[in-house]
C-alpha cells in the first residue's frame, strides 16, 4: 500500500477551498459544483516521482479547476469542478500528469460525503488513538474479506485491520513503519487490479475539513 504522509502539516491554497453546493444540479439547470479530494500515489518517497505541489496546483487548474489545495508533499489536492465523476476525474488527472511530468501516477479522486463517512465510520475508536496509530487505505474499487483471506489475522495481534466502503482501516499500535500487517496487506498479490493508497489518521480527518467548504 502506498503510503501517503509527510513531515509538515502544510496546507498551499485556498485553506478550505470554495464553498460547494451539494446537489447536481443549479436552478439554471448547470451542473453544481463540487468539492474532491485527488489522492495521488507513490510520489515523492525516496526521491522517484517527483512531483511538485506547486506545479501539481498549477497543473490542476489548467484543467479548469477550481479551489485548488495541496496538502502535504505526498500527494493530496482538493479542488472543485461541476463537471465529471471521481472515476473520470481520476483519469483526467492521472493523464494530465504523465503529459506534464512524463510518468504515471495512480490517482484516486473521493468528494466531501464519502471522506466524511469514512472518518465517521471507522471501526476503532480514533479518539483514543495516536493519529499514527491509525491508517486509511483507500481503494479505487470495492474490496471484500475474500481477497485477504490468507491473512492470519490472529498471529498479528494486536495489529489490525477492518474493511469499510473502499478502504481498509489499519490498527498499527507502532505505527506504520513497524507494522508487520502492513507489510503483509501491501504485497502485490492482495492488491492485483486495484488501486490502494494510505493516509494516517491526521490526514483523514484534514482531507474531510479542507472539501467540507467554508
Amino acid at each position: 500500500m502506498s503510503q501517503g504522509h509527510g513531515h509538515r502539516a502544510t496546507v498551499s491554497g485556498p485553506p478550505y477551498g470554495v464553498r460547494m453546493t451539494t446537489g447536481e444540479r443549479t436552478t439554471t439547470g448547470e451542473r453544481a459544483t463540487r468539492t474532491y479530494a485527488a489522492l495521488l500515489r507513490g510520489i515523492n518517497v525516496g526521491g522517484n516521482k517527483k512531483v511538485p505541489m506547486a506545479e501539481l496546483r498549477t497543473l490542476l487548474e489548467g484543467l479548469g479547476y477550481g479551489g485548488v489545495a495541496t496538502y502535504l508533499q505526498s500527494g493530496n489536492a482538493v479542488f472543485a469542478t461541476g463537471h465529471g465523476d471521481e472515476e473520470s476525474l481520476a483519469g483526467e488527472i492521472s493523464g494530465a500528469i504523465e503529459k506534464h511530468f512524463g510518468f504515471t501516477v495512480d490517482v484516486i479522486v473521493r468528494d466531501h460525503a464519502y471522506l466524511r463517512s469514512i472518518r465517521d465510520n471507522s471501526p476503532f475508536p480514533a479518539a483514543e488513538l495516536e493519529p499514527k496509530q491509525l491508517h486509511v487505505t483507500y481503494f479505487s474499487t470495492p474490496v471484500d474479506d475474500t481477497r485477504f483471506a490468507d491473512i492470519d489475522q490472529p498471529a498479528h495481534l494486536p495489529e489490525e485491520f477492518r474493511l469499510g466502503d473502499r478502504a481498509l482501516y489499519l490498527y498499527a499500535p507502532d505505527g506504520l513503519g513497524r507494522s508487520k500487517l502492513a507489510e503483509q496487506l501491501a504485497k502485490p498479490r492482495f492488491l492485483k487490479g486495484v488501486i490502494a493508497t494510505t493516509r494516517n489518521w491526521n490526514t483523514v480527518v484534514k482531507l474531510v475539513e479542507l472539501t467540507a467548504g467554508d
